[in-house]
């Protein structure tokens, strides 16, 4: 059966037993199609039956799963949680429940392949022309840490307020970097890193001195 235009391929209705052939229905697909025509089962002898359609690579398969992938935005949290101060340590971390592997798979009877990315850095642009890269997420303010206390590894000190900026705020962005990694079908590889960002802004001020007397 030829076919022009969007490529044919066939589908086994039923294998009648104690008999050399199968029916097929004839479908069309295509790039943006769907073939909703009906056609009448056709009986073929096993030895006039078209060639099954090859299955695809570990590599393609390792493709089809990283397009499924979903990676989430990084959720910014920092302290001081409202205005920063000039020379006053700002600690930066994000939600830890975004900072783990993510994975999809992708099969054909009897084989499959899983894409996995895993969160591999943090890069923070923080408006005042100054980018602050961290291996992890970052570490939470503690409660009863000491204002003058810088994080231990991430985090960043401003040296001058945002009063001259746009809307008197610094605008930030903190984008992720996730390694991407496949394995199955007896192979395994890797794909150029993903990234997933989050837009924030800060508002520093001058630190005011208190006079007495």
């Amino acid at each position: 059966m030829a076919l022009a235009g969007p490529r044919s391929h066939n589908v086994v209705l039923a294998q009648a037993s104690g008999e050399g052939g199968a029916w097929y229905v004839y479908q069309c697909t295509g790039q943006g199609m769907r073939d909703g025509l009906y056609r009448a089962p056709v009986w073929i002898p096993d030895a006039q039956a078209p060639d099954a359609a090859p299955l695809p690579s570990p590599e393609e398969l390792a493709e089809q799963a990283r397009a499924q992938l979903r990676l989430p935005s990084p959720v910014i949290a920092s302290s001081p949680a409202g205005t920063q101060l000039v020379r006053l340590p700002t600690w930066l971390w994000l939600d830890r429940a975004m900072w783990q592997p993510r994975s999809a798979t992708a099969s054909v009877p009897g084989v499959s392949v899983t894409a996995t990315a895993t969160p591999a850095s943090v890069s923070w642009a923080m408006g005042d022309g100054t980018t602050v890269t961290c291996a992890g997420p970052g570490t939470p303010f503690p409660g009863n840490g000491a204002p003058q206390a810088a994080s231990p590894d991430c985090g960043h000190t401003y040296p001058r307020s945002s009063a001259g900026a746009p809307g008197e705020r610094f605008p930030a962005t903190a984008t992720v970097s996730w390694r991407i990694t496949w394995s199955g079908a007896g192979a395994s590889g890797a794909f150029p890193d993903m990234t997933t960002s989050t837009a924030a802004s800060f508002r520093v001020a001058e630190a005011q001195a208190l006079g007495t007397g």
